[in-house]
């Protein structure tokens, strides 16, 4: 499951993105390129672990997580920015 703050709890398929999910909820996130290089999407991961299938290039802080490559591997909790 995914908690997002100011918004409802979704549910999460494991062979999609934290964005695909996000997205196939309707609820807006910003974004660019969907690989992890540009970090339009960056966003605070306040609990819970995700996982990249490859390293993203776009600099992001000990607390945040790029959704368009991540995929959750526990229950999460986001702020969306």
């Amino acid at each position: 499951m995914i908690e997002i703050k100011d918004h409802n709890t979704v549910c999460h398929k494991s062979d999609k993105t934290l964005l695909e999910s996000i997205e196939a909820n309707k609820i807006e996130v910003h974004y660019h390129c969907r690989e992890g290089y540009c970090g339009a999407c960056r966003t605070t991961l306040l609990e819970g672990e995700v996982e990249y299938k490859s390293d993203p290039l776009a600099f992001i802080d000990d607390n945040e997580i790029l959704p368009c490559c991540c995929f959750p591997t526990t229950d999460i909790k986001i702020e969306l920015g």
